[in-house]
C-alpha cells in the first residue's frame, strides 16, 4: 500500500508506503526467515485477510500554510519480486483541517 498526500497544485508533501505479508520464522530464534528451504512457522500475521476491514491511521505533517491536500491510496499485489506489481484498487480524496 502507497499513500501519497499532495498539494492542490500537485507539490508531494509526505509518502507512506506499507507492506503487508505474514511474518515468519524457525522457532529457534527470532530472524526473519522466508522460502520453501526453511522449516517455519508463522510469528505473526500481517498480511491482509479476505471479507474483513482493517483500519490505519497514517498520520502528515504539513507545512504552515497549507490547509488542504490530495491523499491518494493505491493498494498492489506484489508477485514474487517488487518489480511484478498488480494494482488492485487506488482512491483520492481531498482531505481539509478546516471545517
Amino acid at each position: 500500500m502507497v499513500v501519497t498526500a499532495k498539494t492542490l497544485d500537485g507539490k508531494e508533501i509526505g509518502k507512506v508506503e506499507k507492506h503487508y505479508h505474514p511474518q515468519a520464522t524457525n522457532c529457534r530464534d527470532s530472524k526473519m526467515k522466508y522460502g520453501a528451504q526453511w522449516k517455519v512457522a508463522n510469528l505473526r500475521d500481517t498480511s491482509l485477510q479476505p471479507a474483513q476491514t482493517k483500519k490505519e491511521t497514517i498520520e502528515f505533517d504539513l507545512p504552515k500554510d497549507i490547509r488542504t491536500v490530495d491523499v491518494t491510496v493505491e493498494l498492489s499485489y506484489e508477485a514474487v519480486k517488487p518489480d511484478n506489481k498488480y494494482p488492485i484498487h487506488t482512491i483520492t480524496r481531498k482531505v481539509s483541517l478546516d471545517r
